[in-house]
C-alpha cells in the first residue's frame, strides 16, 4: 500500500529573540546562522503547540479529528519525562484513535515517527496523523540555548490507496543510519537543558557522516529534488552537508526555516517542509538526525495542501525572555487557591478541551457546562452532548494585575505578566437558532496587549492553564479573531 501525505500543518510561536539581543546581554557572536528564535509562551509548550500544528494540518486535509484512526506524536521536550501524550493530544482534537504511538529520545524522532507511520499497517482503517513539535532549551550562556527555538509540524497521511493524485504526496522511499557518537547531543536525566560536549569537528562529522548515510541508503538521486529540509541545530550545519550528498545549498536553503526559528528540535525538518510546500516545492528530501548518532531520511513527492504559521510578530527583548522562559520567577504562593483534583478535572475535559455543551432533554435548552437543573426549565433530566464551535463575543473584560492572580496563576503572571480575562458569548453549534448563546469566562491569551473589548470577536485556542499536584492542566483560552494567525 502507497501512503498519501494529504495534508500538512506548521505552527510557530508568536513571540521571537532577536539573535543581536542575545550577543549584547552575552557579549558574544550569538547563533550561528540564526537571525531570531520563537519563544513560546508561559502557556505553551509541546502538547499546546502540537495541537496548533495538528489543526492546520487537519484543515488542510480537509479531516475532521474523529477521522482519525492512528495517531503518533514525537517530541523530545515532553511537559513530563514520564507520561503519554497521545490521549491529551486526541482529546484536545476531538479524536479517537485506535492505535497510537509516541516517539523521543532524540531529534531524529520527528522524521522516525513519519516514516514508521507511513508504513504502518495499522493505519489502513482511516487517516493516520503524525503531530511532532518541540522546544529545546540549553544553560543560559550555552550555543545551544543561543540557537534553542520552538515550533510543531503536523502531516495527514490516508489510509488507502484511491487518493486523488493531485492533492497529495507519496513518500518515495525510506532510508536509516546509526553510528555510536557519544556527546553530540544529549539531554542529562532530569534536567531540562540540552547540552554536548563541545567539540565542534567531532559533531560536525557525527552529524555530516550519519546524515550522508541516511540518505546514501534511499538510493535515489537526491539532486533532483526541489528542497531539502534537515534538522538544522544550527544555521550552518544543514549547508555543511550539501555537497557529501548531491545537493546544493539553493535546494537546502528552500527547506531550511532555522534562521527565523532557531533550533526546532525534531520539529525542524517538518517545519522546513512545510515552508517549501508553501513556496510549491513538489519534491522534498526530509531527515531527521539525533545525538548519538542516527538519521532517518525520505523523499516525498507530488502536491499537497499546506497551512502554516510559521512566522513571530511579537519581539522580546532579553529580560522579557527569561521571564518567558522561567529563568528568572519566583515561587508561588502557599494556600488560597481554587483547588480542583485530577479526578474532577478529567469529568470536564470535553467541557475544558473541546468546548462540549449540552442539550436539555427536557426542554432542548442550551446550557454550558452541561450540569445540574437546566437553567431554562429547571429538569433535572440530564444533557444530550453538543460542541459549540469555538468562536463568540466579548460580553465583559478586564486586566488581572500583578498581584492579583489567584495562586495557581501566579507563575504564569510571573512569567507573562499582567493577563486579560473576559466573560465570552460563545456561538450555538451549528444549525442552532442564530439567537442562542452560552456565556462563560476564559483567559486572553497574548494579554493584556491583546486584551478585547466589549464586542470583539474571539476565537478559543489550546493552551496551558496552570500546573497542579505536578499534574498540567490544559484547556481553552481565546484569541481575538483580528490577531488570530
Amino acid at each position: 500500500m502507497t501512503r498519501h501525505v494529504t495534508g500538512v500543518g506548521a505552527y510557530v510561536p508568536r513571540l521571537f529573540l532577536p539573535a543581536s539581543a542575545y550577543r549584547e546581554a552575552w557579549g558574544t557572536g550569538g547563533p550561528r546562522g540564526i537571525d531570531r528564535t520563537a519563544v513560546p509562551d508561559a502557556d505553551e509548550d509541546a502538547v499546546t503547540m502540537g495541537v496548533e500544528a495538528a489543526t492546520r494540518a487537519l484543515d488542510a486535509a480537509s479531516v475532521d479529528g474523529d477521522e482519525i484512526a492512528h495517531l503518533a506524536v514525537a517530541t523530545t521536550t515532553p511537559p513530563n519525562d514520564e507520561e503519554e501524550l497521545c490521549p491529551r493530544l486526541a482529546s484536545l482534537l476531538g479524536s479517537t484513535p485506535e492505535t497510537t504511538r509516541q516517539y523521543g529520545g532524540g531529534t531524529r524522532a520527528g522524521v522516525a515517527a513519519v516514516a514508521a507511520s507511513c508504513s504502518d499497517d495499522r493505519a489502513v482503517g482511516g487517516p493516520a496523523l503524525v503531530v511532532v513539535a518541540d522546544a529545546p532549551r540549553g544553560t543560559p550562556e550555552s550555543d545551544e540555548e543561543a540557537a534553542a527555538g520552538a515550533g510543531a509540524g503536523a502531516i495527514v497521511l490516508d489510509g488507502v490507496d484511491d487518493v486523488d493524485d493531485g492533492g497529495s504526496m507519496t513518500v518515495d522511499t525510506v532510508g536509516e543510519a546509526s553510528d555510536p557518537v557519544p556527546g553530540t547531543r544529549f539531554r542529562r536525566r532530569g534536567r531540562a537543558t540540552t547540552e554536548s560536549v563541545g567539540i565542534t569537528q567531532y559533531e560536525r562529522e557525527a552529524y555530516k557522516d550519519t546524515v550522508a548515510d541516511a540518505v546514501e541508503a534511499l538510493e535515489t538521486d537526491v539532486a533532483k529534488v526541489d528542497a531539502a529540509a534537515l534538522t538544522a541545530p544550527n544555521g550552518r550545519l544543514p549547508y555543511r552537508v550539501a555537497g557529501t550528498v548531491g545537493l546544493s545549498t539553493d535546494q537546502i536553503a528552500a527547506g531550511t526555516v532555522v534562521s527565523e526559528t532557531g533550533d526546532a528540535g525534531a520539529a525542524g525538518p517538518l517545519l522546513g517542509l512545510a515552508s517549501a510546500l508553501d513556496a510549491g516545492s513538489t519534491s522534498v528530501l526530509l531527515v531527521g538526525y539525533g545525538g548519538g548518532a542516527g538519521a532517518t531520511a525520505l523523499v516525498l513527492r507530488g502536491e499537497c495542501p499546506v497551512e502554516a504559521t510559521l512566522g513571530g510578530d511579537v519581539e522580546l527583548t532579553y529580560p522579557e525572555y527569561l521571564r518567558r522562559r522561567g529563568t528568572i520567577t519566583g515561587t508561588e504562593p502557599e494556600g488560597g487557591g481554587a483547588y480542583v483534583s485530577v479526578p474532577s478535572w478529567r469529568r470536564t475535559l470535553p467541557q475544558r478541551h473541546r468546548l462540549v455543551a449540552g442539550r436539555c432533554r427536557a426542554c432542548d435548552a442550551l446550557a454550558f457546562p452541561p450540569e445540574g437543573a437546566c437553567h431554562a426549565c429547571g429538569a433535572l433530566d440530564g444533557y444530550d452532548p453538543s460542541s459549540l464551535p469555538g468562536t463568540g463575543t466579548v460580553e465583559a473584560a478586564t486586566v488581572i494585575g500583578q498581584g492579583g492572580a489567584p495562586p495557581e496563576f501566579v507563575e504564569h503572571q510571573q512569567r507573562a505578566g499582567a493577563f486579560g480575562v473576559c466573560v465570552v458569548a460563545f456561538d450555538a453549534p451549528d444549525g442552532s437558532d442564530g439567537d442562542e448563546a452560552v456565556s462563560a469566562p476564559a483567559q486572553v491569551v497574548d494579554s493584556p496587549a491583546a486584551t478585547p473589548s466589549v464586542g470583539d470577536r474571539v476565537v478559543a485556542v489550546p493552551r496551558r492553564i496552570y500546573e497542579q499536584e505536578g499534574v498540567v492542566r490544559y484547556g481553552f483560552k481565546v484569541v481575538p479573531v483580528s490577531a488570530r494567525r
